[in-house]
């Protein structure tokens, strides 16, 4: 039997927030919910938790930032991977906040189109709504971040490997794009 959906995607969301001091207890409980679940994002996620607890947690935050912020193509922000600039984005970022009210799931200081209240999101929907949500928006975003990892050793390409992963088994998904690098 699976676990929850919200379990797991939560679990994955907490590792592409900013690193804080919960980082290393966040990899353990995903680790675990991972590994409950029977979850293909077990093994990509491995590496990463290696690579933090090897690394400080200031060292994990310049890294964070070098990944994500300076990197327009890997920016966690699904709606510019799917809409670029345009006026489209801006109307995406209304519904994912709507989203997040009516699932009560708390924004945080990043924009409602960041890659973990997605998938905090994700995990809080039906069946049928997160199949078609996944489908559509999530695993065309998370192509699209992972071609920008153009260097083999980003830690944090591996996250997203186990997200696309877990989008693949638990929606039925076809496995284009899979081994990116």
């Amino acid at each position: 039997m699976r676990m929850p959906q919200s379990n797991v995607y939560g679990a994955l969301a907490n590792l592409l927030i900013y690193p804080d001091d919960n980082l290393q207890d966040s990899i353990n409980e995903c680790a675990n919910i991972l590994k409950a679940s029977g979850s293909t994002a077990v093994e990509p996620i491995k590496g990463f938790a290696r690579y933090v607890r090897e690394s400080s947690i200031e060292d994990m935050q310049e890294y964070y930032t070098q990944t994500f912020e300076f990197n327009k193509e890997r920016a966690l922000e699904v709606g510019w991977h799917l809409f670029g600039e345009r006026y489209e984005r801006g109307m995406f970022i209304v519904r994912m906040r709507q989203t997040l009210r009516q699932l009560n799931l708390a924004e945080s200081t990043e924009l409602p189109d960041h890659l973990a209240h997605v998938l905090a999101a994700l995990g809080m929907m039906g069946d049928r709504e997160a199949k078609d949500f996944a489908t559509l928006i999530v695993m065309p975003a998370i192509q699209k971040m992972l071609a920008g990892f153009k260097e083999k050793e980003n830690q944090y390409a591996a996250v997203l490997d186990g997200i696309r992963d877990e989008l693949i088994t638990r929606y039925n998904l076809p496995e284009q794009g899979k081994n990116h690098g």
